[in-house]
């Protein structure tokens, strides 16, 4: 029995774990074949945003929803979360990403938005016949030359490797430019992959060809990859919530609840101006993180007060992909030895975020 999901049917599940994917015909009716791989893709419906769901760019490479990077070029960019609004040509994914330039910018560079996987879950597919899918729209002033989105799956035989800097050894095993429309449309492609790759990525491209209107941009949603000829019915990697954000999070974590006075973590005044302070990560990370934090808006905190926070050391010393130590220094009042609770203050905008991305 098949189970629905997102207006779609996940195949059913053999007793070994893999997924069944039915076949058809006149003569012999549906039977069902092994699938040993799931869809790779995390957070192909944008549905997880940590860092915020609206990204401004300006000549830059960084990260927008949870695992797809940017690569701007250009002085005035954004990328966005935005609802579907449509249920009749989508399987009632609820969000895509809107990548967008802004209004009177001039430069006509490539957008490129990707996804790079780590070499452990690109290995498996190597050999296989893939097939890639998503489902994109253009607004009403896309400027690329005939409404074209090019989008490639790339491979590679490096390890770990993040294909807006390069893979060693890459390759096109898929390169479309198919035209948008105003109306969403399901795109697909197959190809066999290399029996040597170690990686993979999935690469969006966008080449403007004169300057922005207001509605120059594209969006895409429903993004996956099929094992097969065939491109399934639309499914997320995890099949939940939860789920897609726990897997997200093997890369990147960031608490920031938008409530003063949250607690991050906890440790020992190493001396009258710096404490010890170990914020246990939600899940194992994917290696040992770095850290971006916002010590403008910390404190240190134990039952006599608080201590405003000046710097915080990003060293990762003796941290771990479970559990990173950080040191907050401050212009004195600490009781060495005495437990202090690292909060952020009055702050509601206050985070620390933690990266372990490719």
């Amino acid at each position: 029995m098949s189970i629905k999901y997102n207006g779609g049917y996940l195949p059913t599940v053999g007793a070994d774990g893999s997924t069944l994917v039915a076949n058809s015909s006149a003569s012999t009716g549906v039977s069902w074949a092994g699938q040993a791989f799931s869809q790779p893709v995390l957070n192909s419906a944008f549905q997880i945003w940590q860092r915020g769901t609206n990204i401004s760019y300006s000549n830059e490479t960084k990260y927008a929803a949870d695992r797809w990077q940017a690569s701007i070029s250009q002085s005035a960019a954004s990328i966005s979360q935005r609802a579907t609004g449509d249920t009749t040509n989508l399987p009632f994914i609820q969000y895509c990403s809107r990548v967008q330039r802004t209004s009177g910018n001039s430069q006509t560079s490539d957008i490129q938005f990707a996804q790079s996987f780590e070499s452990i879950n690109s290995i498996p597919y190597a050999g296989k016949t893939v097939t890639l899918s998503f489902y994109a729209r253009a607004g009403s002033d896309y400027s690329a030359s005939s409404k074209g989105l090019q989008y490639r799956l790339v491979t590679g035989t490096g390890t770990d490797q993040n294909v807006l800097t390069g893979f060693t050894g890459q390759a096109n095993a898929i390169l479309q430019t198919p035209a948008l429309t105003a109306t969403w449309q399901r795109f697909t492609a197959t190809a066999t992959l290399g029996a040597s790759i170690s990686q993979m990525a999935i690469n969006f491209v966008f080449t403007p060809t004169s300057t922005a209107s207001t509605n120059d941009y594209y969006e895409v949603t429903g993004v996956q990859i099929d094992l097969g000829s065939v491109a399934l019915p639309f499914r997320t990697n995890s099949g939940t919530l939860q789920g897609e954000l726990q897997a997200c999070q093997r890369y990147y974590y960031r608490s920031s609840t938008g409530v003063a006075y949250q607690q991050y973590g906890a440790g020992i005044g190493k001396s009258t101006t710096v404490a010890g302070i170990q914020v246990k990560l939600p899940i194992t990370m994917r290696t040992v993180p770095s850290s971006t934090i916002d010590a403008a808006n910390l404190s240190l905190y134990d039952t006599s007060g608080t201590v405003v926070v000046s710097s915080v050391a990003q060293s990762g010393l003796n941290s771990t992909p479970d559990v990173y130590y950080l040191e907050a220094t401050t212009a004195g009042g600490l009781t060495q030895f005495r437990p202090y609770i690292l909060t952020n203050s009055n702050s509601t905008s206050a985070y620390i975020g933690f990266s372990a991305e490719l």
